[in-house]
């Protein structure tokens, strides 16, 4: 055994003067006091460099909460079908991958569902990256953008050769809308470099106008997630775009993520600066006004000065009730923002006020994908997160003053069960038409070989479905087993984007979702329970012609259900542009009321249920 320095001083001493007892304890207690200022000491380097960044991704500790147990005999059967394959869907995502695992390329996977031929039916648009300019691949073809025809029952045809979608470069995310009011559906892409607005000119013709609109933005940008909104109700559709993180390939391969034994790796956005989103006015005459700055939008870090947002996705939702849109922000490792509208074309950043932007612990999280509903059909608006691996997806409800949330995604049901898994898309739907809004979450992990460094995570990951089975029940959700919905929607996939729609006219809401680097999952929904439904597309005249923002309630007995025109949710996607009310078992409906942006009020008397219903505002 080891003598320690004082010990040996100790017995010199003690040898020397054998009487001396005062000499020795006084040494003692001085080599005592020596050694535990040097344990706090190494107790300190220790706690500090355990909170040192360091070049690894996050690997997680996958121990969830416990949930509570309700019978299964409770949840509805409502089976979700693949028809990828069968319907015509031969789309494989590319992202351009040679080994650097460079930060892009796990973070695509945009895709859309709209009618671009207002044929009534829900068409498809899958957003492809491709490869890095530096490293092609010899190929036949350059991966493009897929645009897909629906024929109204659910048959998809690829129609995008010769469509002008047919471009090649390194996309992101999608938001649609017809930001001329010509009654087409126009697109905007966004992506690694310059975002690219295609023009809608009908018989399935698109031209792109980035340049002539001016909201390509700069080669050097990383835009993700989008959504058009009249943030001014002034009819006119404008732009908001997310950007994450100031990249270039020489600033991640210096950032040097690696996982321990296995080199290279995709990491988290820690240590790359932050951004400013952009907010683009709508001028009226084809092109927009970059306002991002005197909007109030470019919030920077007070300690460094530097932009703050790494946003991933964006929640437009007129939050206080005033008539105009707020804009949540969903942003990766930093705080959330909420972005309140002023009335006067600027915004007010309110997040940490809110208490929307941190975890209940004041931590920022992972955010991903993101979501608002009225999901308890109240006055209490939800704004659901997808987050991190373990990192429970957030549910911030908001209480009684409209400004305030706390989250609930614990007390709800939505938060224990969803901690194991790396959540990306994320939208509320009511899957059995019951009337209450669900949850999907599209689920996924950024590193390929997480598993040999941590056997409990996968890289490809289930998706996570939640029925709502009401508050007065308790806990409101509560995850749906295979047994109930079928095994295809639960096929693990390195998941991404997703949306909804009623892709064959039955009335109930089919999914889809994607995956980097393969092919999506189209799932079609096959739900048995007779119940009842009501379908409205608004069609705007002094509102933005397709109503984005608009809210319509329908009062089915002594329920008020709320639903918002929004298609932009989840991960860089956009679902369709009606709106879909479930009605349970009711057969009727005592009244459906219309707000257009900006507040003005119409009652809808003529409506049919079981159907869907065309709705055009009626000005006074």
């Amino acid at each position: 055994m080891n003598k320690r320095p004082h010990d040996e001083d100790e017995s010199k001493t003690a040898s020397a003067d054998h009487g001396d007892d005062a000499v020795i304890g006084r040494a003692f207690r001085g080599s005592m006091i020596v050694f535990l200022l040097l344990a706090i000491a190494a107790g300190v380097i220790f706690l500090l460099w355990q909170k040192t960044p360091t070049s690894t991704p996050r690997v997680t500790d996958l121990s969830a909460p416990a949930t509570s147990e309700i019978s299964a005999a409770e949840i509805p059967a409502g089976t979700f079908v693949d028809i990828t394959a069968s319907s015509g869907i031969d789309f494989v995502h590319y992202n351009g991958a040679y080994g650097d695992k460079l930060l892009p390329e796990t973070m695509g996977g945009g895709v859309a569902f709209f009618d671009f031929d207002n044929d009534g039916s829900q068409d498809l648009l899958f957003i492809n990256s491709t490869d890095w300019p530096w490293h092609a691949v010899a190929k036949t073809s350059a991966p493009t953008l897929a645009l897909y025809r629906n024929d109204g029952r659910g048959n998809f045809t690829n129609v995008t050769r010769g469509s002008g979608l047919d471009v090649s470069f390194y996309g992101m995310g999608v938001a649609t809308g017809d930001y001329d009011n010509d009654g087409l559906p126009d697109v905007f892409i966004t992506a690694v470099g310059r975002n690219h607005l295609f023009h809608n000119l009908g018989g399935g013709k698109f031209s792109e106008v980035t340049a002539a609109a001016g909201v390509g933005g700069s080669t050097n940008q990383w835009s993700t997630g989008c959504v058009w909104i009249d943030y001014d109700n002034d009819g006119k559709l404008d732009l908001f775009v997310c950007n994450y993180v100031r990249w270039s390939p020489e600033i991640d391969r210096e950032v040097g993520y690696k996982l321990t034994g296995l080199g290279r790796a995709y990491g988290p956005p820690m240590n790359f600066e932050g951004t400013f989103p952009c907010l683009y006015h709508n001028d009226g005459d084809g092109h927009f006004t970059d306002v991002s700055k005197t909007a109030g939008l470019q919030i920077r870090n007070p300690a460094t000065g530097l932009p703050m947002a790494k946003s991933l996705a964006v929640a437009p939702v007129d939050v206080d009730n005033d008539g105009w849109i707020d804009l949540v922000v969903a942003n990766d490792t930093v705080q959330n923002f909420l972005f309140r509208n002023k009335h006067n074309g600027t915004f007010e950043e309110i997040g940490a006020r809110t208490y929307i932007a941190f975890d209940a612990y004041g931590s920022a999280r992972g955010a991903m994908g993101i979501d608002s509903a009225r999901f308890r059909n109240d006055d209490a608006l939800g704004i659901a997160i997808g987050n991190f691996a373990n990192e429970m997806n957030a549910l911030y409800v908001s209480q009684r003053d409209s400004l305030m949330f706390a989250d609930e995604a614990i007390t709800e049901g939505v938060g224990p069960a969803s901690k194991s898994l790396l959540k990306f898309g994320l939208f509320f739907f009511d899957y059995d038409l019951d009337g209450r809004q669900d949850v999907l979450t599209t689920d996924g992990h950024l590193e390929e070989e997480i598993n040999k460094v941590q056997a409990s995570q996968q890289y490809r990951q289930p998706a996570q479905l939640f029925w709502n089975r009401g508050k007065s029940h308790g806990v409101s959700f509560v995850p749906v087993p295979s047994e109930k919905c079928g095994a295809d929607i639960f096929k693990p996939i390195v998941g991404r984007g997703s949306a909804f729609a009623d892709i064959d006219g039955d009335g109930d809401l089919d999914v889809v979702m994607t995956q980097i680097n393969g092919p999506p999952l189209l799932l079609r929904n096959e739900q048995k329970l007779n119940h009842h439904w009501l379908r409205l597309k608004l069609v705007g005249t002094k509102a933005n012609r397709d109503a984005i923002g608009a809210w319509i309630k329908v009062r089915v007995g002594t329920h008020t259900l709320s639903r918002q025109v929004m298609p932009t949710r989840s991960y860089l996607s956009q679902s369709e542009l009606p709106i879909t009310f479930g009605l349970g078992n009711a057969t009727r409906v005592e009244e459906v009321t219309v707000t257009w942006p900006g507040g003005a009020t119409q009652p809808v008397g003529d409506f049919k249920i079981d159907s869907l219903n065309m709705i055009k505002q009626s000005v006074p």
